[in-house]
């Protein structure tokens, strides 16, 4: 099979979706004619708002490539979303447990019957202070290794004007644009016939994170920081400084007792 059929269940969710997000959102869309007409392909997203994954999923559905999103598999359990995931062919994602691999197979599988399956590299919403694309996991990566299909980098921009990350309300007025650009398929032919070592899944992730966020700044019309935001290092970082405060705090602590002790030392010699 060359390509996914729509089928019922994803049919189902436009209907539900597509008219709320028309009325909500204008649209700024380019680059639908890179996304492949047929076989299968990864297409690489960045992702800085909670309703990017259904403005994303909308502009995709108008390609008639319809995508395979990863997603937690507590999504998948019960009930209608439960259903609509499991009918819509979503991949369900395992963390931290004995089925993590899972995931990925899933993906190569699907890749390999022709369907498309889009990744937020991220693996969250970006810790960026200026929701650049920050470092992304090497599973993208690692798909698109094994089974050498085109990888295809999207940025997107707007979402956060109506819901900004971890916001609790909305705010879908005045009218909100959604900003969509694909870009051409990521050259990762250097890395073809490795061995795939971490090293190696490190340096392809950020070949596609530096393809994405150079969509990013086409939508955006500035220039990303140099140095991409690491959420690792930055808590290393927040460690550090927290360890030192304390330790600046014991020292003020041990010095005022010092000096207490002395003082008192002092006062009693000179009775």
């Amino acid at each position: 099979m060359s390509r996914r059929r729509i089928g019922f269940w994803y049919r189902f969710a436009a209907v539900l979706c597509k008219p709320p997000l028309v009325v909500l959102f204008k649209r700024d869309w380019r680059g639908m004619e890179n996304i492949p007409a047929d076989g299968g392909f990864i297409t690489a997203v960045n992702h800085n708002s909670h309703l990017d994954p259904f403005l994303y999923a909308h502009y995709q559905y108008n390609t008639g490539r319809v995508p395979r999103f990863l997603a937690k598999h507590g999504l998948f359990k019960k009930g209608f979303v439960g259903a609509a995931m499991r009918g819509t062919g979503q991949i369900p994602v395992y963390r931290e447990s004995t089925n993590a691999l899972s995931a990925f197979r899933a993906a190569i599988d699907a890749v390999e019957r022709g369907e498309c399956v889009a990744f937020y590299p991220e693996g969250t919403l970006t810790r960026d202070p200026e929701l650049w694309p920050m470092t992304g996991k090497t599973g993208v990566a690692r798909v698109a290794l094994q089974t050498k299909c085109p990888v295809i980098p999207v940025g997107q921009w707007g979402a956060t004007d109506a819901l900004a990350p971890y916001a609790k309300k909305p705010d879908f007025f005045p009218r909100k644009t959604h900003h969509v650009l694909a870009g051409e398929p990521v050259d990762l032919t250097a890395f073809y016939d490795k061995e795939i070592t971490p090293e190696l899944l490190k340096e392809a992730t950020e070949v596609i994170m530096t393809a994405i966020t150079a969509e990013v700044e086409r939508l955006r019309g500035e220039n990303a920081p140099q140095k991409r935001y690491d959420p690792r290092e930055a808590r290393i970082a927040q460690r550090r400084k927290l360890q030192d405060g304390a330790a600046q705090e014991r020292d003020k602590s041990q010095a005022s007792s010092g000096s207490s002790a002395s003082g008192g030392t002092t006062e009693e010699s000179s009775k």
